[in-house]
């Protein structure tokens, strides 16, 4: 039979290894090499936020002609194998980037926040990709001088980065982090 307290220290270990170390950045990154992650993250979570504003101040302004024209021209199109409604699909990608721009922001769920964001810029990479193709890429020149998808292939990196390595310091991930393990102690 199993005692107490042995009950106690399995858990104790179970959360100090798994679900705790989902906050934690990773320990190859420390002082001012973690803290560059900073500035980084909040502008690339703050532009998210603009993102997935499509049509309005909030996420998912249905009804609005930025987010119909991201229906109508961008979901239906290029993302017709997807299953439910393109309007569904539409919202959910707008939430993502929206919410998840405020929490990488924040450096709240940072790792599984930059997970859904890194697949949300893969699927906008593929979008750009299909439509205009690699417009010359690497030497050659558009009109505009602007390469669609780049934008969100520096994201998607941007994104994966994070969701390995972890928010960095001054963010609220290291502050649960710490409240776990020094509660965890303390047991």
């Amino acid at each position: 039979m199993v005692a107490a307290e042995e009950v106690v220290e399995l858990v104790v270990d179970y959360l100090e290894g798994t679900p705790a170390k989902l906050l934690k950045t990773s320990a190859t990154l420390t002082g001012s090499s973690a803290a560059v992650l900073v500035p980084l993250r909040i502008a690339a979570g703050v532009l998210m936020i603009h993102h997935g504003s499509e049509g309005g101040i909030w996420p998912a302004n249905s009804g609005s002609d930025g987010f119909e024209g991201f229906v109508e021209y961008i979901v239906k199109p290029y993302f017709y194998f997807l299953p439910g409604s393109p309007a569904v699909w539409s919202a959910v990608h707008d939430y993502i980037e929206f919410w998840g721009g405020v929490l990488v922001a924040l450096g709240l769920f940072t790792r599984p926040v930059s997970a859904l964001l890194f697949v949300t810029m893969l699927g906008a990479v593929y979008f750009h990709l299909a439509s205009t193709g690699v417009q010359g890429f690497p030497l050659g020149h558009v009109e505009n001088y602007s390469y669609n998808f780049e934008e969100p292939t520096l994201y998607a990196c941007i994104f994966l980065m994070f969701a390995v390595l972890g928010a960095g310091p001054l963010s609220a991930d290291e502050k649960l982090y710490a409240n776990i393990v020094e509660g965890l102690d303390n047991e």
